[in-house]
């Protein structure tokens, strides 16, 4: 049984977002952190990334929670799985504050569980009322929590996953790593150099402006770090998100890896070894389920958002159900026996081992997959409701899923429109047998959707 959707009013996929000054402000990270800590007394970490207006907000996050008495532990600059391994099991909640692959402008708020997952639709609705209905828990001046800094957590996260690693399986290979002058500039060479490889950084610098790429890991900003991997003979490159909790790779010819391709790469080299089920959402590549079943593995499918994913995982897990592994189809990899969460640095150590212990190169690898074709754009506009309900008609004759906005079967393909849970956008992801059939498949919906846009 699959975790349920529910609607929420303030937050998003994961977490809060929005433009700094306008939809995120002081004030309102203030009353989060007052609503969390009214649900959370106790210890609660925190963390950021590099983004510009993230001391304010940091500052505001921790203001609310000390007035409810909570205790704070400042981690300081980490990549989000980075603090959610700190959380896990050792405190009493957590937040980050992180725009993830948003651009510099925006900043945001995850709020993260106890076990280290991300907080769920449940509980966060419980905290949007907190919020809405202003009831916080404040304590008298006498009471308020203590804030203590603890950058040495991170440590503690990057020692966790070399040693997920015997020996030094990275020895001879080299890496390029491109963290996007994000957190991950202090974690994901430090693993790879640790495991044994040559490392060259590209946008190694923690940079709120983001200046040599945006944070958003696109095959157009990630040219540079292509060209690099050429011009070294690296075996592969390495590039994070805002907030390092995806992680997304060129090969040695320079070449971009689909990100479902990723997936389905590793989910190979995990079923080849381990027989059970991946966890993903509706919007995840049909190239996934064709390497599980051909390793005897199944696939379960959730809403989209890594918060779907993991307690999904969890809950087949407490089933008794053989859960080996996890993750979306945009570099986002979830491995249950670290931890419950997508974790970038994670995904890049598993790559080194994966390559080292294949002896093949990563386009060796990537060419062995089964052929699909993905097309994945987006669209500004707020009319998310009107278009999910005109498709909806449109298509009624076809095979349609809703478990997250409209998946649209037809024979071996399919189109899946959503409204984003993080900006005013909608996203289409096409799956097809070839381009021919993406492309037209993709026109045809652009089209219908082009009728509500000019009302």
């Amino acid at each position: 049984m699959t975790v349920k959707k529910m609607q929420k009013r303030l937050f998003g996929t994961n977490g809060v977002r929005g433009v700094v000054g306008k939809e995120l402000t002081p004030e309102l990270v203030l009353a989060i952190g007052k609503s969390l800590g009214s649900m959370r007394k106790g210890r609660i970490a925190v963390g950021r990334d590099t983004r510009t207006s993230g001391d304010m907000f940091v500052r505001a996050l921790k203001a609310g929670l000390l007035s409810t008495g909570c205790d704070v532990v400042d981690c300081g600059i980490l990549p989000t799985p980075a603090l959610q391994y700190t959380v896990k099991g050792k405190f009493d909640g957590g937040a980050m504050i992180t725009a993830s692959h948003n651009p510099p402008e925006y900043n945001g708020v995850k709020i993260i569980e106890p076990d280290g997952t991300e907080m769920g639709d449940e509980e966060t609705i419980k905290l949007e009322q907190i919020l809405f209905n202003r009831s916080f828990t404040t304590v008298p001046w006498d009471k308020v929590g203590t804030e203590t800094a603890a950058p040495e957590h991170i440590e503690h996260y990057i020692k966790a996953i070399t040693g997920y690693f015997s020996g030094k399986p990275g020895k001879g290979m080299t890496v390029v790593v491109d963290p996007g002058s994000g957190p991950a500039c202090l974690t994901t060479s430090r693993i790879l150099t640790e495991m044994g490889c040559k490392v060259i950084t590209i946008n190694g610098i923690m940079d709120g402006t983001f200046p040599g790429r945006l944070p958003e890991p696109s095959v157009e900003g990630l040219k540079n770090c292509a060209a690099l991997v050429t011009s070294s003979g690296a075996a592969f490159g390495v590039a994070h998100d805002g907030d390092a909790d995806r992680a997304v790779f060129i090969d040695e010819q320079g070449r971009f890896v689909e990100e479902n391709q990723q997936f389905a790469l590793i989910a190979q080299h995990i079923c080849h070894n381990k027989k059970g089920i991946i966890v993903t959402p509706v919007s995840t590549g049909q190239i996934l389920e064709s390497v599980a079943k051909s390793e005897q593995c199944s696939v379960e499918y959730t809403a989209v958002g890594s918060i779907y994913v993991a307690r999904t995982m969890r809950s087949l897990l407490e089933q008794g159900k053989p859960v080996i592994f996890g993750g979306e189809g945009n570099g986002g990899l979830i491995f249950p026996d670290h931890q419950f969460c997508r974790d970038g640095g994670m995904t890049a150590a598993m790559m080194v081992f994966l390559l080292s212990s294949t002896g093949k190169t990563l386009s060796e690898h990537v060419d062995q997959l089964p052929k699909r074709v993905i097309i994945k754009e987006k669209i500004a506009t707020n009319k998310g409701a009107e278009i999910l309900e005109l498709l909806k008609t449109v298509y009624s004759h076809e095979i349609i899923d809703e478990t997250d906005g409209i998946k649209i079967h037809k024979k071996t393909d399919w189109v899946l429109v959503r409204s984003s849970g993080t900006e005013p956008i909608i996203r289409i992801f096409v799956d097809a047998d070839t381009s021919v059939t993406a492309a037209a498949f993709y026109n045809e919906v652009k089209n219908h959707i082009r009728q509500i846009l000019a009302i």
